[in-house]
């Protein structure tokens, strides 16, 4: 079996995986930019929104920062994979941009 991944054919958000007389490109982890292999702990560098921790990258919190993310008023954070977005709080909506009681 000649090793087709030692010339390195597959995209830099792809790992080659080597299969008898072929390979296939799988896709990275979500949480990485570039790998070498499945998984969060195969991560050449961790995507935006995400640190190595433990030797994988794992998702920040950002609604657990010290500096709220979220600084409207009546507005909560909602952490979500590689980010967090920004809600009305209950009872409120958006109008406009701004929470307003409903």
């Amino acid at each position: 079996d000649l090793d087709e991944c030692a010339a390195s054919p597959c995209k830099d958000h792809q790992y080659c995986l080597n299969t008898d007389g072929s390979f296939s490109c799988k896709a990275c982890d979500a949480s990485c930019l570039g790998c070498t292999g499945e998984g969060s702990q195969q991560c050449k560098t961790c995507a935006s929104g995400y640190v190595k921790e433990d030797e994988k990258c794992t998702d920040i919190d950002e609604c657990n920062l010290p500096e709220k993310v979220c600084t409207e008023e009546n507005q909560d954070c909602v952490n979500t994979s590689g980010g967090y977005k920004c809600v009305c709080s209950e009872g409120f909506e958006d109008k406009d941009g701004t929470c307003v009681q409903i």
